[in-house]
């Protein structure tokens, strides 16, 4: 994982938004556009960059894709992070 590229993409609202979405489960571009008021130009660019950072997961159903979110990421973020925090004596 390139934890900058993951801060970068975090670093915006919007992509965060996304992902607060995504944490109840599975959507399509349709449904994300609809309940974050976007274009569907805007959120394919929001949703390239999550795919790139793998914070995103992307499956093909007949005439849609849905997105979930790539908890394995997260889960080694999170790994990552609590390296500079906790148990000092």
């Amino acid at each position: 994982m390139g934890e900058t590229n993951v801060f970068k993409v975090l670093s915006d609202r919007q992509r965060r938004d996304i992902l607060v979405l995504l944490k109840n489960g599975r959507l399509n571009a349709g449904e994300l556009a609809e309940k974050l008021g976007i274009s569907p130009a805007a959120l394919s660019y929001h949703l390239k960059l999550l795919k790139e950072a793998g914070l995103i997961l992307e499956y093909r159903q007949k005439n849609y894709i849905y997105y979930e979110v790539n908890t394995s990421v997260f889960e080694e973020l999170i790994l990552w992070v609590k390296q500079f925090g906790g148990d000092r004596e």
